[in-house]
């Protein structure tokens, strides 16, 4: 035999065989080629059978797992393995291969029908590549927005930490304040309480008050007319032992030497004289009343001055003070026209009062909002919320105060609250 013919003889064998092969091993994925090795027999993948390796591909179904026919429909639980080149490679039931419709985008499962399948399988797989990239950069932009959120609550948490140390250090100096101003204050009320002792001490009686005849006089002529009457008798003299009981109108009329009136002579020589005995009769205790010698006395004035500005700064201290521990011990949210919560460091949150209505000014109405019926206050009415809105350039809840009990106010500064200002008439930018 010439050599050129021998070559040609073997190029028609490996033609066959390779079209033999592919017969047999066609609907397979390449994990799966170990089994359809080409051999004598053919060994079910389920172990339940061996048949000759000719019966693979025939279109019988000799398997119970269907192994036997991949590439064809014979077997009811069969599976065709969808190569799919340049798009997804999937499974469809053999039951589908040469029906007529195409399953597989590379038109695999129709080798032996009617249908006139295109590979699709390449346009599908760029119009996915184009949905993963997309999604690609999707999530990347996500991870940065992401790194960016962590990095601005790292600076967020930072920044609060530093404002809660600072909160914490202003409440500790408030604390010192609040200790000192309470010292203070007892010091003030103890002097003015020694002084009136004092002034007390020396007022028993008016031979222990050493009080002139005249400022006596002055005393009880409450209209300063220059003479006494019933009326004024009885309303400055009163007995030793019963200073409640008011005097009679005849008790009035004796002390004023039997008739309704009395000038400072006759005062000098008739009640002076029985006021003076202190044994009947005696001037009410009147300190720190208007006009009297006590209320009038310049070192009671001062203590009184001094306590009073005393309880002034202690009040302030006070609020100060309880204003940076609400701040510190509670995180405050505004929702509008819903809501106002309080929440605690331990998790707990209370409502502070639901959306009631509008509660400004008839000139501003919408400067205040009212929120009622919040949680009930221990021994108290429900707590309730007033919202004071104020022009500022940024949303944001400025402080939180609690004057009265269970009685919140709010700052909350926003730019919906900016009121354009009007130009008075007849008055003219020169810009």
């Amino acid at each position: 035999m010439p050599p050129d013919m021998r070559f040609h003889i073997i190029i028609a064998v490996v033609f066959w065989w390779g079209f033999v092969d592919s017969r047999k091993i066609r609907g397979i994925s390449s994990s799966y080629k170990r089994f359809y090795r080409e051999r004598k027999s053919f060994l079910c993948i389920d172990g339940s059978k061996i048949i000759p390796f000719e019966q693979v591909n025939d279109d019988y179904c000799d398997c119970e797992d269907g192994s036997d026919e991949p590439g064809t429909s014979a077997c009811p639980r069969g599976r065709f393995y969808c190569t799919n080149l340049g798009f997804r490679p999937h499974y469809i039931p053999s039951s589908r291969v040469n029906d007529g419709i195409c399953d597989c985008c590379d038109a695999s499962d129709e080798y032996n029908s009617h249908a006139h399948c295109q590979n699709t399988c390449w346009n599908l797989g760029q119009r996915e590549r184009a949905y993963v990239e997309g999604q690609m950069r999707t999530l990347d932009e996500g991870l940065q927005l992401k790194q960016q959120l962590i990095e601005e609550g790292v600076l967020l948490w930072r920044e609060k930490q530093a404002q809660l140390r600072e909160l914490q250090q202003v409440a500790e100096d408030l604390q010192i304040k609040l200790e000192e101003h309470r010292r203070k204050k007892h010091e003030a009320d103890r002097l003015k309480e020694q002084t009136i002792k004092a002034l007390e001490a020396g007022g028993s009686s008016l031979r222990r008050q050493n009080r002139t005849v005249s400022s006596t006089f002055n005393l009880l002529d409450s209209n300063k007319d220059g003479s006494l009457t019933v009326d004024e008798v009885q309303a400055k003299v009163a007995l030793v032992h019963n200073e409640e009981q008011v005097l009679s109108e005849d008790e009035a009329v004796a002390l004023l030497g039997g008739g309704h009136q009395m000038d400072l002579t006759k005062f000098q020589y008739t009640l002076w004289d029985i006021l003076t005995k202190g044994d009947s009769v005696k001037i009410r205790d009147t300190y720190g009343a208007p006009g009297s010698p006590v209320g009038e006395d310049p070192h009671l004035k001062a203590a009184d001055t001094a306590a009073e500005w005393e309880a002034t700064n202690l009040k302030k201290v006070e609020e100060a003070y309880e204003t940076v521990n609400m701040e510190i011990r509670y995180t405050y949210t505004l929702c509008p026209f819903n809501k106002v919560t309080q929440k605690s460091t331990a998790g707990t949150e209370v409502s502070l009062g639901r959306w009631g209505m509008w509660a400004g000014t008839p000139k501003n109405q919408y400067s205040q909002m009212e929120y009622e019926n919040g949680e009930p206050c221990w021994q108290g009415g429900s707590r309730s919320t007033t919202v004071t809105l104020t022009c500022g350039t940024e949303t944001a809840l400025r402080s939180v105060k609690e004057p009265s009990k269970c009685q919140y106010i709010m700052d909350f500064q926003t730019p919906v609250a900016c009121q354009p200002v009007l130009k008075q008439r007849g008055i003219h930018s020169e810009l």
